[in-house]
């Protein structure tokens, strides 16, 4: 082997182990998003870059109340009265790939996919209910002034899910901007194991480059 192959060779060799380490913390550690809809409204706006924290999926741990989530989007976005199950009120995944190579393109590279960012309301074994504008845990009002406006009403947003018991593995997540949120009321509670991240870190705008927590 002359000099130049093995340095082509080296080269290429360089590429890929620097691929594979990228698409490893990508997957485990944590990645750059772009906020696409206005359902986080105020709290995120359209277009602004987000670093999520993919930790918490990669240790299989429960995210908290107030946490800013991704996830993957349920396959029946919108599910009626006549199709609810009230007695197991979650959210339906009948898309999988069925292959190796399709599981790592849709789930490592991301290919096709497409995720909702939201936030965390209800948690598992939670009774929660949406009732005169407002969000009550076990039967008592939730405080959400410190990520919602004064004037920001609570319906049902076409939703039938406004009066369950949050099934153990799963969460309740809404958009901040409630009138303009497809999210658990009208497809129903997430599994942990479809959540992608929590929203760590806004870096664009430069004018509000900082941490997002639960008090945005």
């Amino acid at each position: 082997m002359n000099e130049k192959t093995k340095n082509i060779l080296e080269w290429i060799e360089c590429i890929v182990i620097a691929i594979i380490l990228a698409l490893l913390i990508r997957y485990f550690i944590g990645t750059p998003t772009v906020v696409r809809m206005e359902s986080m409204y105020p709290t995120l706006e359209q277009n602004q870059r987000l670093i999520l924290n993919r930790w918490a999926r990669t240790t299989k741990k429960m995210p908290e109340r107030g946490d800013i989530i991704t996830f993957e989007q349920p396959s029946d976005t919108y599910i009626s009265v006549e199709e609810a199950d009230f007695e197991n009120p979650v959210a339906v995944y009948n898309n999988e790939p069925d292959n190796l190579i399709s599981k790592f393109t849709y789930y490592v590279l991301e290919w096709g996919k497409t995720s909702y960012i939201k936030r965390v309301i209800g948690l598992p074994g939670e009774h929660l209910q949406i009732s005169n504008g407002k969000v009550y845990i076990n039967g008592e009002e939730l405080d959400e002034s410190a990520y919602l406006k004064e004037d920001v009403y609570t319906d049902d947003y076409g939703g039938v899910f406004t009066d369950i018991v949050v099934p153990e593995g799963y969460v309740f997540a809404m958009g901040d901007n409630r009138t303009k949120s497809a999210d658990s009321r009208r497809f129903g509670c997430v599994p942990i194991e479809k959540i992608e991240g929590k929203v760590a870190i806004r870096f664009w705008p430069l004018n509000k480059f900082g941490p997002v927590g639960k008090a945005e």
